[in-house]
């Protein structure tokens, strides 16, 4: 988890600091789906890699949250 957040810190050129802490009661116990099942029953496959589609999400959240994008 915490390589997910450097990534996505590095993507979007942020200067927020990591804050580890505990897990809430309703927090998912596997952070990594398995999508065994939808790639056998739907012939499904990711088509974008994680780091490529970070800043598209970032993109997305900003226009949602009318927020402006970091430069």
């Amino acid at each position: 988890m915490v390589e997910l957040t450097e990534n996505v810190k590095e993507l979007i050129n942020s200067s927020a600091t990591v804050k580890i802490v505990g897990n809430t009661p309703d927090d998912p116990r596997q952070r990594k789906p398995n999508i065994t099942k939808a790639k056998e029953l739907l012939r499904w496959e990711p088509k974008v890699k994680l780091r490529d589609g970070l800043p598209l999400m970032e993109e997305d959240f900003c226009l949602r949250l009318g927020v402006p994008k970091n430069a």
